[in-house]
């Protein structure tokens, strides 16, 4: 350590200094035996903001090498890192710790989170000119061209500009003029790539794994060349059966005979001919060959020319927990997603013929709909046009108008125009079609079977700002529902269901939770009752929990919701009425903000059995106020209550109500005082109603009284959470429309 250090110093490298940083430092013996000193920035890479710059894509950087490059040169910078010098006022952080005392780096020090970006940055930058023809993997430059002329000229711009920034090369591992040569563990020339020898001996030479870090060890190793092996994850799948381990079972590990043949056959697959992939031609299209199980999933990659097949890419993997829980058709275009996610520098602009034993995904284009549908970043989308689809199965698909010997039991009722259309043409071409008898089904006119749909959903679509005709587009180009009609094509007869329900397109999810939830209509209510009222109109997948998605990112609900969780304690229920408005709970709830109209509090009224609330705004909470609202909003229209509960405020507590309630004939009795929990229901709805109207009003909080009556009216057709029913229905007997 103390020989490295004074070499460090002598070189200028480090210098002696005070920094509240001290990051360890261990030595790592190197190849030829001597030692490497290397610094632990673990925790100081924990709070460094993160360089964002981009490092070569490795499998893009060997496809472009293999563009018909006859000569290769490759340059390693001699101790690259140590080549850029870091700034003045940051070398305090690059500081470790020795017996010998405290040193911190001039230059850019190994073991940093951003000397690989920094690094990457500069000589991007330094050889951009060279782009063309030149390729820069942080320290390893490649120069490639067509010619030796060509190569000659090349070499030497790439050379001078790193001549003029004053960079250094390592000549002991510089190559210039090959026509095959080793980069990224590859060994790539003009007709080809394959694994790098070396490597692939050091994996050869690795002994039979008898612990779980050995196994661990060969299978570390061996992924990095899987995509010239065909069958790799079936036949790795044994080996890492017994080493996908968690902490507490690690001592049950065991090597037995089925992983020995599994490491051997690996073994065997690594050094039999031929172990190289081709590089695609411009003039051909590729062809991916898919399969997919719940083991796990294969890809081929895989282009035909002059009669010769010529191998790209060969992909397997594992399938996880989740995805052995896929249908069948949803492992096959999991499989092609995943697949244009791993092969992607190999598609990008290329002409693709995709083989799958599914007819499913093989009709209406509805994969290449599903995967540009798949949530990836928009940039990276790559379905810009319709890509060939083959059926690997050469028998001839079943007439659409004869039945399966087995139906689903499910029948979709959903209906878009371009599914219209096509259904409507299929229908004329196939008229004479006719159902078989065993299964007793028939196929609906469609004239009929539109203008039914078109009733039901003039039904179930309420007046609120959904824009119908934008709904119908967006689900003509919307892959989900397009899926289900593909493979739902049969009415069967007398089928019926209760109720039939729009399918949301995803890109009308948020404007349709914006209507049921932030709506004064429908007033900032919670998951639950803004779920129940859209779960009998519409359906989309993982609908409830957009609802939580949604309203937990609601600004309004986070800064008025407050937590309602019950204290523990003993109950003691008022007995539940009988029927409606025989029980009715009265509260006021303010003073408020006053209205232009005067007005600063609200009488509430609700009946304890179906919990329908009636609220009116008065300017003052007299008793002579109380007792004309209580008539006016609520006796001459819902008739004269059994029994009113009220606090003992003297608003309620005088002469004027008891008057009245001997006079109109009712019962009014005062809840505990300083108890307000034995009028619970007003009190509860008290506190929803306030944190409502806060979400609704303006930012002079006067105009509260204008948001009064759309509250009341989305509490009142809201699933109460103990009935189970909304108000409106218990009351009337039926749902709002």
């Amino acid at each position: 350590m103390y020989k490295i250090t004074q070499e460090l110093l002598q070189l200028e490298l480090i210098r002696p200094y005070y920094s509240p940083y001290a990051a360890p430092v261990l030595l790592v013996a190197k190849h030829d035996g001597t030692w490497r000193m290397v610094v632990d920035y673990k925790k100081s890479n924990n709070i460094t903001i993160k360089d964002n710059h981009p490092l070569p894509n490795m499998e893009q950087t060997v496809q472009t090498l293999g563009g018909g490059y006859q000569f290769f040169s490759k340059f390693d910078m001699k101790s690259g890192f140590w080549q850029i010098p870091i700034e003045e006022e940051d070398q305090h952080k690059t500081a470790f710790i020795i017996p010998e005392g405290l040193y911190e780096w001039n230059v850019l020090a190994q073991g940093l989170k951003n000397s690989p970006p920094s690094f990457q940055r500069v000589m991007a930058d330094i050889l951009s000119p060279c782009c063309q023809f030149a390729l820069v993997y942080i320290d390893d430059i490649v120069v490639y061209s067509r010619s030796f002329e060509e190569h000659l000229k090349h070499i030497h711009q790439v050379l001078s500009i790193l001549s003029q920034h004053n960079f250094q090369l390592n000549p002991s591992k510089c190559n210039i003029f090959r026509q095959q040569m080793d980069y990224l563990s590859h060994t790539i020339s003009e007709q080809s790539v394959k694994p790098n020898n070396e490597k692939i001996q050091a994996i050869i030479n690795l002994r039979e794994p008898f612990t779980l870090a050995e196994a661990n060890k060969f299978l570390g190793a061996i992924p990095w060349y899987r995509k010239f092996i065909p069958r790799f994850t079936s036949v790795a799948a044994l080996i890492r059966k017994i080493t996908n381990l968690t902490k507490a079972n690690r001592n049950k590990f065991s090597w037995r005979e089925p992983q020995k043949e599994a490491y051997l056959q690996l073994k065997q697959l690594l050094i039999t001919s031929p172990l190289f992939l081709d590089y695609p031609d411009e003039d051909h299209p590729v062809i991916l060959t898919i399969d997919a199980s719940k083991v796990g999933i294969g890809r081929t990659l895989q282009q035909h020319i002059n009669g010769e097949i010529k191998n790209l890419y060969y992909h397997s993997q594992m399938a996880s927990s989740s995805q052995r829980t896929y249908d069948p058709i949803e492992l096959e275009a999991l499989a092609i997603w995943m697949c244009f996610q791993r092969m992607r520098p190999y598609l990008l602009g290329r002409s693709i013929i995709i083989y799958t034993d599914h007819c499913l995904l093989c009709r209406h284009n509805s994969l290449a709909d599903y995967l540009s549908r798949h949530p990836i970043p928009r940039e990276e989308a790559i379905f810009a046009e319709d890509y060939g689809i083959v059926q690997r199965n050469k028998a001839e698909p079943t007439v659409r108008g004869y039945v399966p010997d087995e139906i689903p039991p499910i029948v979709g009722a959903i209906v878009t125009r371009s599914k219209t259309k096509q259904v409507q043409s299929e229908r004329n071409q196939n008229s004479t079609t006719t159902p078989t008898d065993r299964n007793k089904t028939t196929l609906l006119p469609i004239d009929e079977e539109i203008d039914q749909m078109k009733e039901d959903l003039s039904q179930i679509i309420t007046n609120n700002s959904l824009d119908i005709e934008q709904l119908k587009i967006e689900q003509g180009t919307d892959s989900t529902i397009h899926q289900k009609i593909a493979e739902l094509m049969i009415i069967r007869e007398g089928c019926t269901t209760k109720k039939k329900l729009i399918y949301l397109p995803s890109s009308m999810i948020n404007h349709l939770l914006q209507v049921y939830h932030d709506d004064p209509l429908n007033g900032h209510f919670g998951v639950q009752r803004t779920y129940l009222k859209i779960k009998n109109r519409y359906w989309w997948s993982n609908m409830k929990q957009s609802i939580i998605q949604y309203i937990q990112s609601c600004l309004p609900c986070q800064q008025y919701n407050i937590s309602r969780k019950k204290k523990p304690g003993r109950l003691q229920p008022i007995p539940p009425p009988e029927g409606p408005f025989q029980l009715i709970g009265m509260d006021y709830c303010g003073p408020f903000k006053q209205t232009p109209r005067g007005n600063q509090y609200v009488l509430c009224l609700t009946d304890y059995c179906t919990r329908w609330v009636v609220a009116v705004a008065v300017p003052a909470c007299s008793a002579k106020t109380t007792a004309e609202a209580l008539f006016n909003a609520f006796i001459s229209k819902y008739g004269v209550p059994a029994v009113i509960r009220s606090n003992q405020g003297t608003h309620f507590h005088n002469q004027l109500m008891n008057a009245i309630s001997k006079l109109i004939g009712y019962d009014h009795t005062y809840s505990i005082t300083y108890h307000p929990q034995s009028n619970g229901m007003i009190e509860r709805f008290n506190a929803t109603f306030v944190s409502q109207i806060a979400k609704l009003q303006d930012k002079e909080n006067n105009n509260w009284n204008e948001f009064l009556s759309p509250v009341v009216f989305a509490y009142n057709t809201g699933t109460h959470s103990t009935t189970r029913y909304s108000p409106f229905q218990l009351l009337y007997g039926r749902e709002p429309r």
